[in-house]
């Protein structure tokens, strides 16, 4: 029996301690290599610029840039929110706007100086090589960002670094592995970046 009963709790340490570090790869665990983006249509963001072509009127087409507070100016319209809509629903706003001046205004937005909303940036802080925020693009890599900011410093710990991530309203810390990504070309340390992503480079401490 007692043989037995040393085996069981063998067992029981074991699952336990298999319990707790599956706890501590929720928390730190690493970033996958394909993590599927949802798709939605581009938004406008503080710093974009939208050509605002009007048919048949092109007294009133114009390019303006979205100030900093997310609206845009026009000669016949102040004030007019843009930023988080998408170039489509940025014109129906105009012509809605342009509508007690014009009679059936027919609007298109290009969006041109892609910034985006800010909470759709990527933000990449410490060791990088310059630190700084990212407009977010399909399909963009950790090696994408790493080549945006020039790499990192000779005093980044690579391999501990993290990218902050929300989904579902939760945060999630993953652990990334930038040392093996640009010292060894390890693909697969090559993750996907999501819309938000806070990319954490510390510092060594050797």
């Amino acid at each position: 029996m007692i043989p037995f009963r040393r085996a069981m709790l063998g067992k029981m340490l074991a699952l336990a301690a298999a319990g707790v570090l599956a706890g501590c790869r929720t928390r730190y665990a690493l970033a996958p290599f394909d993590d599927p983006v949802p798709l939605h249509d581009y938004l406008i963001g503080p710093g974009d610029s939208v050509n605002i072509l009007v048919w048949r009127n092109p007294e009133v087409s114009l390019t303006v840039a979205v100030r900093p507070d997310g609206k845009i100016t026009t000669p016949l319209v102040e004030d007019l929110p843009a930023s988080g809509k998408t170039s489509t629903q940025l014109a129906r706003d105009i012509e809605q706007a342009l509508g007690k001046f014009i009679q059936q205004p027919v609007v298109t937005v290009i969006v041109t100086n892609f910034s985006g909303p800010y909470a759709e940036q990527i933000r990449v802080i410490g060791e990088a090589a310059k630190p700084q925020a990212l407009p977010y693009r399909l399909g963009m890599s950790l090696m994408d960002v790493l080549i945006t900011v020039g790499g990192i410093t000779d005093f980044a710990a690579g391999n501990k670094a993290s990218i902050i991530r929300v989904r579902e309203g939760k945060q999630q810390q993953l652990r990334v592995r930038i040392d093996d990504l640009l010292k060894d070309g390890d693909i697969s340390a090559n993750v996907m970046m999501r819309p938000g992503d806070v990319l954490l480079i510390p510092e060594s401490l050797f």
